[in-house]
């Protein structure tokens, strides 16, 4: 069996890691395995986006999650931004939607 290429392998020009740690998280709130922490295998960018490879322990099979899933790459902007919560209501969203396609209309 082929081993993966070990960390560090090379990154993608927009992460916003700060070390070259060989571990992760799985940050993913619905993720069953979120919290757990494991050793990188590799790192690359497969079927449309950056993925995370690694072995679950006592377990030789070579797993793979969205990069986007882990710590991997930082904080996302959005849920930064959001901490938590969303700036508008969509109650709100919808009325001002509704507002603006009246006002479309009489333009």
């Amino acid at each position: 069996a082929r081993r993966l290429r070990p960390w560090p392998c090379p990154k993608p020009s927009t992460t916003t890691r700060r070390d070259d740690s060989t571990e992760f998280r799985i940050t993913h709130p619905f993720h069953p395995l979120t919290g757990q922490r494991f050793e990188v295998v590799a790192y690359a960018h497969t079927w449309g986006e950056h993925r995370v490879f690694f072995h679950k322990p006592t377990d030789e099979r070579v797993y793979s999650i969205p990069a986007s899933w882990t710590d991997v790459e930082g904080i996302d902007p959005v849920v930064a931004l959001g901490a938590g919560s969303a700036h508008f209501r969509v109650v709100d969203l919808l009325a001002l939607a509704r507002v603006l396609d009246e006002l479309e209309k009489e333009a």
